[in-house]
């Protein structure tokens, strides 16, 4: 960031201005997805008039020509003039990932982003200060049990599935084909929601198994509103802190251990190593940071929403390692993916 902050920001502060102003970008699409803007242009197959949706979508006009522009402006939408009437349409990456209807949708990851992530971090500052979640203070529950408030009721749980859902429709691939994981045939997901990863794991190893793991309340909304069904795909409630989990050779830790402190993080690889059979493993899928933590920005942005959500944070591979090798496993392997969300396989 310091190269691009260089002596033409002390004539113009060009970049700042641009940090400044990015949760107005963010919310211009956030709320173009929630009033159903990408939806409406997919499905219409032409380009629309601002007054068109408008009235389709029952907003204003001039508030719809207005946002509309902007996303002509940071380049998602399309725009062009017929007989003197400005005409919208989608971009190519606007259809792929911001309509409902795609494969690869990121709606369900923005809505969450707009109506969750985003009031907690009006409170960022109070989370620095304090150095914990602000889950009290943002929605009135309590900062201890971070997942009561997480599926604080059926609707925000469906966010959150919605949220894992959309993540692992863009990086899942990535995830399950980092290391070749054909050899483990009976792979158990704990924590895995949705089932959209164990998904994606079955798509490129159709020969395995995988059982999503997770507590009863979320395996039978997965049930009644995601879960496909799918033979090689059971799906089992319970608690994997305090209640036995399944024997399998691979257990799949996806964006579980940096939700915790990291006692309880231990306890956990401790109980799996427990668990799993002899020449199994532990896959763990994470944001990892630089060794140095002086990146990716990305992970740096992760883990700074750990501290306002959670009692967790992001680490450099060593640590993950350190951790793993204190519960038994070893032939610790890491993989960067590049993408959002990296790879570290360890073995029994």
């Amino acid at each position: 960031m310091a190269e691009h902050l260089s002596q033409s920001e002390l004539d113009y502060p060009f970049k700042l201005l641009e940090y400044f102003n990015g949760f107005r970008v963010s919310k211009v699409i956030f709320s173009a997805c929630e009033l159903g803007v990408f939806d409406l242009l997919l499905q219409a197959q032409k380009p629309l008039s601002a007054e068109h949706v408008a009235r389709e979508l029952g907003a204003s006009v001039d508030g719809m020509e207005r946002l509309m522009d902007v996303l002509v402006g940071i380049e998602i939408l399309e725009v062009e003039r017929v007989e003197g009437t400005a005409l919208y349409s989608s971009s190519d990456v606007a259809n792929l990932y911001l309509a409902k209807g795609s494969a690869k949708s990121l709606h369900d990851m923005i809505i969450y982003q707009s109506q969750t992530i985003y009031p907690l971090w009006n409170n960022m500052a109070d989370a620095v200060r304090e150095g914990k979640n602000q889950n009290e203070k943002t929605f009135g529950l309590s900062a201890e049990d971070i997942f009561q408030t997480i599926y604080r009721s059926e609707e925000e749980m469906l966010k959150f599935m919605g949220l894992m859902n959309s993540t692992w429709s863009i990086d899942g691939h990535d995830i399950v084909t980092a290391f070749n994981l054909s050899d483990f045939k009976t792979v158990v997901d704990l924590g895995g929601c949705s089932g959209a990863l164990a998904r994606e794991f079955i798509r490129a190893y159709p020969t395995s198994s995988v059982i999503v793991f997770d507590i009863p309340k979320v395996i039978e909304t997965a049930q009644k509103h995601f879960s496909e069904q799918h033979e090689n795909i059971v799906y089992q409630g319970g608690d994997f802190f305090d209640g036995d989990i399944p024997s399998g050779d691979l257990y799949i830790l996806a964006r579980i251990i940096h939700d915790w402190k990291e006692e309880k993080g231990l306890t956990l690889l401790n109980k799996i190593h427990s668990c799993c059979k002899p020449g199994g493993g532990v896959l763990l899928v994470e944001a990892l940071l630089f060794e140095n933590r002086r990146g990716p920005v990305m992970a740096q942005v992760f883990s700074l929403n750990m501290l306002v959500q959670t009692e967790g944070r992001e680490h450099p591979p060593s640590k993950y390692s350190h951790m793993l090798s204190a519960a038994g496993f070893q032939n610790i392997q890491v993989c960067r993916t590049g993408k959002s969300y990296d790879a570290i396989l360890a073995i029994k």
